[in-house]
């Protein structure tokens, strides 16, 4: 049964800094293609950035230069650094993984910016 698990969302002030990670278990977690999604209210979910089995990552325009994905195959967890947030930026934070042919979603972590 594959299950993932974000957590470290929370509420930051503008401009300020979050950590999210996910936890993955049921699946060969070095073989999957691992990504962030968020989803504001109202809004369709969203891709935030990527990363593939060897390390690539890929990041929506709007966080680049801001915003780290990163992996840690031993610990079958990916993380999201987040930087610089802006109110605009507060959404549920959805960790996704693509494994032989299939999506598996976490159930999210919220994150809000506002002073």
């Amino acid at each position: 049964q594959v299950q993932l698990v974000e957590s470290g969302g929370g509420l930051v002030q503008p401009g300020g800094s979050l950590r999210l990670s996910c936890v993955a278990s049921g699946l060969t977690f070095s073989w999957c293609y691992m990504s962030w999604y968020r989803q504001a209210p109202g809004k369709e979910r969203v891709l935030v950035a990527g990363i593939s089995s060897i390390g690539s990552t890929t990041y929506a325009d709007s966080v680049k230069g801001r915003f780290t994905i990163s992996r840690d195959n031993a610990k079958n967890t990916v993380y999201l650094q987040m930087n610089s947030l802006k109110p605009e930026e507060k959404a549920v934070y959805l960790c996704k993984a693509n494994w032989s042919r299939k999506d598996y979603w976490g159930e999210g972590t919220q994150v809000t910016v506002s002073s």
